[in-house]
């Protein structure tokens, strides 16, 4: 390092870091952009997204170089990148979800607002599809995006309850950057990631559809702040108050307390198994309910 002094060599270090968490993220992302506008150009993507670690003619080669047209998105996702970060291994293809605080799916997605892009990364437990982690942000950067998520996920559940819980993304950047693995390897979580197929997020994926189309496009944020705030109350609707289907029309905190008060003590059931005792459950009250009426 003649001639450069160790501080200006470590701020280097991390702008350089910066720029590739951010190049990172940016391929999931453009691949979303693709889904919504099939013909739009690299130009025109960069435009929208306006990512701030490269310019437009960077941006243009970084698409060209990374295979877009979209059909050789899956041999970008390689094992290690330019710096030899491990990618983790798909864990849930085949697992069954027994209980809350197993797994929890996550990605990240932007969202406009005029001409400016922000991005929303949700965190949901895929047992009772309640949203336990969120964040908006102006960037990319895992301190904006990922990290704030992951806190809220623990102040949500509390550490002790996630401790062996699987944390399943899409494999962007910053789900395996330095800080965030840290932090998960502090709380003795477990990551895991697609390999090639988007429906292997394919929750996750919904999920971001649901919180934009359903809840913060009617609201109408009109900047950072506001976003941020729509965003929590969109949380709260969503987990409070929507039914799902698939939770015999409960909502997602309706359904965890439903299967904290079932007599489940081994504290694994499977999620078929819970459906047919909360639909068992409503079939009596209902003919209890009718009974009195008489």
């Amino acid at each position: 390092m003649a001639g450069i002094r160790k501080q200006s060599f470590y701020q280097m270090y991390k702008r350089r870091s910066y720029r590739l968490e951010e190049q990172e993220q940016l391929i999931p992302l453009i691949n979303e952009v693709r889904r919504d506008h099939p013909r739009m150009s690299a130009r025109d993507i960069y435009i929208k997204l306006q990512p701030s670690c490269m310019g437009r003619d960077q941006f243009e080669r970084f698409c060209m170089d990374s295979g877009y047209r979209l059909k050789q998105l899956r041999n970008y996702r390689v094992t290690t990148n330019s710096l030899g970060v491990t990618r983790f291994p798909n864990l849930i293809k085949e697992l069954e979800v027994t209980r809350v605080n197993q797994v929890f799916v996550s990605d990240i997605t932007y969202y406009d607002i005029g001409s400016r892009t922000y991005y929303l990364t949700l965190i949901m437990d895929l047992f009772n599809r309640e949203i336990v982690g969120w964040s908006a942000s102006d960037n990319l950067r895992t301190e904006s995006t990922t990290l704030p998520a992951l806190y809220k996920l623990i102040y949500q559940r509390g550490r002790t309850n996630i401790e062996g819980s699987i944390l399943h993304s899409d494999g962007g950047g910053q789900y395996y950057c330095k800080d965030f693995k840290e932090l998960t390897k502090k709380l003795h979580m477990v990551n895991s990631m697609t390999e090639e197929k988007v429906y292997e997020n394919a929750y996750a994926e919904r999920l971001n559809g649901i919180i934009k189309n359903n809840y913060l496009y009617p609201y109408g944020p009109t900047n950072l702040s506001s976003l941020k705030r729509l965003l929590d109350k969109a949380v709260l609707m969503y987990n409070t108050e929507k039914p799902h289907k698939a939770l015999g029309k409960l909502t997602p905190s309706e359904f965890k307390k439903t299967v904290d008060n079932e007599d489940n003590s081994s504290g694994y059931l499977p999620l078929s198994t819970v459906h047919h005792h909360i639909l068992k459950r409503k079939k009596i009250n209902q003919k209890e309910s009718t009974l009195f009426r008489h």
